[in-house]
């Protein structure tokens, strides 16, 4: 125990209290600890706890009054004759940290003026805030606490489940890298009135668990209370997949495999994420695959259940347009728009309507409506995209005919290969790895008098009909919405490009790759805990867009991270010790981003202790 003179001229003794108490739903028996005052103010004792250390406070018992001692001697800015050991001193460290921001002082109707000498000034434990407020405000509009206590999370849970999504949302990476982040470089502890620095790393992981296990119901309520809070409109539902890879083999994973990724990572596991979109941008349904998985396959079952509006209109790229997946988005009574899967090219830029895209490029549109009137092809024409397919088709057409000079060449050397079925067989190989460039060639290999050699090699570019290089900048969709025109179509397609913007933001704004677990669960509490952060970011920036700030996600975090909060340590004429833990000023722009959302522009408050 230590005793010291309270500010008021009471007697103060602090000490640690050892208690046994037990979960009132499991009725598990376990021990917590508390850092206590015993106060005496004339001949009254009063008891009053000053933290709540945690069942995982480890310290040995004999070293609990040194550890009192310490506390004392930094909240009263003395230095310690005799230095402390680096467990002790860490622990001491942290709970005057804690201690020192427990006193709120109102500052706005207030002058508060304080003696004190200027050249005692210490700056102490610098934490970021920024990021944090803002996460903060966005689950608190998203109602998230309610949600994970509606699945029954209790406070510590939901309390790790907001750290790890947060986390997400300002220094994207690992559970490993979150939970080091909560500890060391955050103010969000603060806000939450919470002690991460004492939360063990193992409860990251088992709320993880918690969340996948309870995945279908947050998903849907979160998506209602987005719904309520944004008045969205159900018209349209987007649906794509990505994949992103795992670190090391992953054998223990069932759906770590190999396949075509989409980051250019074949050399690693992969593991499959499809998501299922409104149109506004928001995630109404997630799910993890295998990463070999068939797109085709997954339609149905991200779909079915989803309680999408009748009549809504589902958005897909190529890969999932399948026969069968349109066949049966009808059956369902879904209108769809498509990426048609079919290789031939048709165009009549007479027939064509033309449009604008947002970046001021002419997109010219061609509508055909099939036989029996229940679905059309709009065939797009896009110059931009022209200009690309001509270079690389220039750049394959190139190859190809360096190929088969080479082989002719080699009809003039001594001692290359005039043996005509050989010949025939190499360019046959330069056809197939010619990316269809091949088709449009008609090659003669011209034979001697046996007919086993060849003496001449000749070539043609005859363009075969309906193909990249007769109609370049083409591209067609399917639709069953026969009551729009060409330009309305064509629109409502692009918001597809808006899947492919959230996908990068997953990933290169959001940590969602690369994966390190073993676990299936594990690897997919990861991919989850990354779609409830986009959900709160795409809330934040809904909100601004409304007042004009258009930035990205990576953008408006680079703003927000400059702003820390600290705690400024004066000495006092009376010998005492000044501490006041306040934020930082805000940059202008971020002063910007605060009064659009509403936010105080020092986030926390100003705390302050006198010892």
């Amino acid at each position: 125990m230590l005793t010291f003179r309270g500010e008021h001229g009471y007697t103060k003794t602090m000490f640690i209290r050892q208690t046994k108490t037990s979960n009132a739903v499991s009725g598990e028996a376990y021990t917590t600890f508390r850092l206590v005052a015993s106060e005496r103010i004339g001949g009254k004792v009063r008891q009053r706890t000053l933290l709540n250390l945690g069942s995982s406070f480890s310290l040995a018992r004999e070293h609990w009054p040194e550890l009192c001692n310490r506390i004392e001697q930094i909240l009263s800015g003395q230095l310690s004759l005799m230095p402390a050991t680096a467990e002790i001193e860490t622990l001491a460290q942290r709970y005057a940290a804690r201690l020192s921001g427990q006193q709120v002082e109102v500052t706005t109707s207030e002058t508060d003026f304080q003696e004190v000498d200027i050249n005692s000034l210490e700056l102490l434990r610098p934490r970021s805030i920024g990021v944090e407020q803002v996460g903060q405000a966005a689950l608190e509009w998203l109602d998230f606490s309610h949600i994970l206590a509606t699945v029954g999370l209790n406070g510590a849970q939901q309390a790790a489940a907001i750290g790890s999504v947060i986390g997400r949302m300002a220094a994207p990476g690992s559970e490993l890298a979150t939970w080091h982040w909560l500890r060391e470089r955050s103010g969000l502890d603060e806000l939450l009135d919470v002690d991460f620095e004492a939360m063990p790393l193992m409860r990251l992981y088992r709320t993880s668990d918690l969340l996948v296990k309870h995945r279908h119901t947050i998903e849907e309520m979160l998506f209602h209370r987005i719904d309520t809070l944004f008045s969205l409109p159900a018209t349209v539902t987007l649906y794509d997949l990505t994949n992103t890879y795992f670190e090391g083999e992953m054998a223990a994973n069932s759906k770590a495999k190999r396949g075509h990724s989409k980051e250019k990572r074949s050399d690693c596991p992969l593991v499959t994420l499809g998501l299922v979109l409104d149109g506004s941008g928001f995630i109404r349904r997630s799910r993890m695959f295998a990463g070999n998985v068939a797109e085709g396959t997954t339609l149905a079952g991200m779909l079915d259940g989803l309680d999408a509006p009748a009549s809504a209109l589902v958005i897909m790229d190529r890969g999932i347009a399948t026969e069968e997946n349109i066949a049966w988005l009808v059956a369902h009574h879904y209108r769809y728009l498509v990426v048609s899967r079919e290789r031939a090219r048709h165009f009549d830029a007479d027939a064509a309507v033309a449009t604008t895209s947002a970046c001021g490029q002419t997109i010219r549109l061609q509508r055909v409506v099939n036989a029996d009137a229940t679905e059309a092809r709009l065939y797009c024409h896009s110059e931009e995209r022209q200009e690309k397919e001509m270079a690389i088709a220039q750049r394959f057409v190139d190859r190809f005919e360096q190929g088969l000079a080479k082989i002719a060449a080699g009809l003039d050397r001594p001692h290359t290969t005039k043996d005509r079925d050989k010949l025939l067989l190499r360019i046959g190989r330069l056809i197939a790895t010619s990316h269809g460039i091949g088709q449009h060639y008609c090659i003669d290999l011209i034979p001697d008098a046996t007919g086993t050699k060849a003496i001449g090699l000749t070539w043609e570019r005859l363009p075969t009909a309906a193909g990249m290089l007769t109609h370049p900048g083409v591209y067609c969709l399917r639709t069953n919405e026969l009551r729009w025109d060409e330009a309305r179509l064509w629109q409502t397609y692009t918001m597809l490009t808006d899947l492919e913007a959230v996908f990068r933001s997953l990933k290169s704004e959001l940590g969602l790759r690369p994966i390190y677990h073993h676990k299936e669960d594990r690897a997919e509490g990861h991919l989850f805990i990354t779609v409830l952060a986009y959900q709160a970011v795409q809330a934040v920036r809904r909100q601004l867009k409304a007042h004009g700030i258009n930035e990205s996600w990576a953008s408006l975090r680079a703003l927000l991270a400059v702003q820390q909060r600290v705690t400024a340590t004066f000495s006092q004429r009376d010998g005492r010790t000044l501490h006041v833990r306040k934020a930082t000023v805000p940059e202008p722009a971020l002063q910007k981003i605060y009064d659009a959302l509403r936010l105080p522009l020092t986030p926390g408050g100003v705390k302050k202790m006198t010892r």
